[in-house]
């Protein structure tokens, strides 16, 4: 499989899931909140915990072996400028444009009704670490930090 492959089917998963509503799976772990896709010989899950605050992992499956991952945590740092609601609403709205683009890494700015998003990364789907973070009125007031890579045995 290709670079471009790998990354084709990544924006896929992530678009059909958090981003497109996709479809709750049973809960991992207990807690959890968990949304699944799949693909042909592709499984993926998006499973994490939390609301405002979270903290979550996405693992991309090539029948029953894990090939790719990333983690995540991200946070309202300011309250009194953006909520969860509107942090969410943010943060679908600008992934849906950047993987309209058929990608999900590289720097990438969006400026909706809540305020400005930007991502940063630094990598490519092989092993990649990034930031994003929505700013309103200048000040950062929501921050995502996420890492992840191949997985090999």
């Amino acid at each position: 499989m290709t670079a471009d492959e790998l990354n084709a089917v990544i924006v896929r998963a992530k678009a059909a899931t958090y981003v497109g509503g996709g479809v709750k799976a049973l809960a991992s772990r207990p807690g959890s909140h968990d949304l699944g896709w799949s693909e042909g010989e592709w499984r993926y899950l998006d499973s994490y915990f939390g609301g405002t605050d979270f903290l979550g992992q996405e693992v991309l499956l090539r029948g029953a072996e894990p090939v790719w991952a990333m983690n995540y945590y991200g946070y309202v740092l300011r309250p009194d400028l953006i909520d969860g609601a509107k942090a969410g609403e943010t943060i679908k709205s600008a992934l849906t444009a950047m993987y309209g683009e058929g990608r999900f890494l590289g720097g990438f700015d969006w400026t909706g009704p809540h305020g400005h998003y930007r991502d940063r990364s630094e990598g490519s789907a092989a092993q990649f670490r990034g930031r994003e973070v929505i700013l309103v009125g200048g000040v950062e007031a929501y921050a995502l930090d996420y890492f992840g890579g191949l997985v090999k045995p």
